[in-house]
């Protein structure tokens, strides 16, 4: 199942390691001071983010396809129902990409390190294990 587990990652912004640390160091993508800033690595399990220079790339291409996506349905939506005119309709799509690049941004990146790094069960359980063991 690692649709479930992927999606569940990006929507709560955790490592794809353990599901636990978080991959982002502030929760709102909206924060001036911390709201794009990673984590260098999970402060559960110690998974380093960035997997080698430049890693984060292809997260540009994820970015992309949702850009395009958000464009795509406002186009859709203005051909088939709306009928704005044209200056009107690019207006509403650069304010709403620009105003939703910080969220965007989080989300190519949560998706392409989930890409490559998969959910652990075993390790999430033998840590849990270890904590109540020694607690």
């Amino acid at each position: 199942m690692v649709i479930p587990e992927i999606i569940y990652s990006v929507a709560t912004n955790t490592c794809p390691h353990c599901h636990k640390g978080k991959v982002f160091e502030n929760s709102n993508p909206y924060s001036f001071t911390k709201g794009l800033k990673m984590k260098d690595s999970c402060s559960e399990c110690g998974l380093k983010y960035e997997r080698e220079p430049g890693f984060f790339y292809g997260s540009l291409y994820v970015n992309y396809a949702l850009s395009s996506g958000i464009f795509i349905v406002l186009y859709l939506s203005d051909a088939l129902w709306i009928h704005m005119e044209t200056w009107l309709l690019l207006t509403l799509v650069v304010v709403l990409l620009l105003g939703l690049y910080p969220v965007t941004y989080r989300l190519g990146r949560l998706f392409w390190i989930n890409f490559f790094i998969r959910y652990d069960k075993k390790y999430s359980k033998s840590k849990q294990k270890q904590m109540t063991v020694t607690s």
